[in-house]
């Protein structure tokens, strides 16, 4: 099995990205249960980024949001759709950045240590919400449109190659 291997002189977020990128593309397997794919995933981004304090799906049962692979502590175990960062990513089926999770209306405190997120939703080929990606950082603005633009990549390669 492979390792992820990002070099720590690579200090550009986007080289970094793209460099992870190419290596999900190896690690990630469509024959692998779901669950190990999105669990050497969250791996992978916490190991990448030392930003990243927590990183976990949050998987949607055609009812409300429930914890799936993370990396982090203990985090909440279910989100309804519409509440919360996760919550409304999933509702609105867009990516939201926020740079500083205390002004985000009706935001879910799941780790007080948790400063500044971002979320993505996962929609499946079909328009259906599979679920998000959330990803939460201890400091404050850790999140920008580089981010957001590979992790949407990442998010596009695993519902196009990955997910069944």
């Amino acid at each position: 099995m492979k390792e992820i291997d990002i070099p720590e002189d690579i200090t550009s977020l986007e080289e970094k990205y793209k460099l992870l990128i190419k290596q999900l593309k190896e690690l990630l397997n469509r024959n692998d249960h779901e669950l190990s794919n999105l669990s050497i995933l969250t791996s992978a981004l916490k190991q990448t980024f030392s930003k990243i304090s927590w990183v976990g799906f949050y998987l949607y049962d055609k009812e409300k949001l429930f914890l799936g692979p993370f990396q982090g502590k203990v985090a909440c175990t279910t989100i309804e759709i519409g509440k919360g960062v996760c919550g409304t990513a999933a509702s609105k089926k867009e990516t939201i950045v926020v740079p500083d999770v205390a002004k985000f209306p009706g935001h879910i405190t799941c780790d007080s240590d948790s400063k500044s997120e971002i979320v993505l939703p996962i929609i499946s080929k079909d328009d259906e919400l599979f679920g998000v990606l959330d990803l939460d950082s201890s400091e404050y603005n850790s999140f920008n449109e580089t981010d957001k633009i590979y992790l949407e990549e990442i998010c596009k390669f695993l519902v196009e190659e990955i997910l069944t």
